[in-house]
């Protein structure tokens, strides 16, 4: 067996098992970095609705620019897929013993589910009536990183991720994000479509929906 096919081989081995552990929530990938255009050769799990032959995404092809002395690994990242599940996600970059890439790794996470449930149970661990106002501040060092976080605040309020939201909640999720000064952002209305798995033309929608029923003073 050559070494490619034995690094891929033990890679699926160790996809299995981490879907065996994690169970339908969790997806592991194969991804051959010598066919970027056909690099998915192995999927474990249905949470990204990826079959064998995708090609690679954007960010394993900016992994793969970086220079070999930047860490070609990250971990615990957040995504969003096109319908709106919030996952935690890692991509590993696997090397040949010559040090060529060969591989990469990836697992994907719904925590959709476990976010859902986690504010389902506030009420009974948090008094509301004790709070104070918002005690969280984060000291971005992009426009997107504040847009982001003001995201996930107003989720936090909500209690819902997206996916699983009313078109009531929904609403009330973009009035929210427009009394907090979102929208002064460049690129906030396509950040927030892409966080959302929604078009930006549906959250323009959302935001003249909620502008004209805005009183004028």
């Amino acid at each position: 067996m050559m070494e490619k096919e034995r690094i891929f081989e033990n890679l699926r081995q160790v996809g299995n098992a981490i879907c065996a552990l994690f169970g339908p929530n969790c997806e592991t990938c194969i991804h051959d970095l010598t066919d970027l255009q056909r690099s998915l050769v192995y999927i474990n799990g249905t949470v990204t609705g990826r079959k064998i032959g995708a090609p690679a995404t954007d960010l394993l092809v900016k992994l793969l620019q970086q220079p070999e002395s930047k860490n070609p690994h990250r971990h615990n990242y957040k995504t969003t897929t096109r319908d709106g599940k919030c996952l935690k996600s890692t991509t590993s970059i696997i090397c040949d013993s010559k040090g060529k890439p060969v591989a990469a790794f990836c697992i994907n996470f719904d925590t959709t589910d476990f976010f859902n449930a986690a504010q389902a149970l506030q009420p009974l661990i948090f008094n509301r009536e004790n709070d104070n106002g918002p005690g969280q501040e984060t000291f971005a060092h992009s426009a997107s990183e504040t847009v982001e976080a003001i995201f996930d605040q107003a989720i936090t309020e909500i209690g819902r991720q997206p996916v699983t939201m009313t078109v009531e909640e929904k609403t009330h999720l973009f009035e929210i994000l427009e009394n907090n000064g979102t929208f002064q952002f460049k690129g906030a209305v396509e950040q927030i479509a892409e966080l959302m798995g929604i078009t930006k033309y549906t959250v323009y929608n959302y935001l003249k929906k909620i502008r004209n029923n805005t009183p004028k003073e």
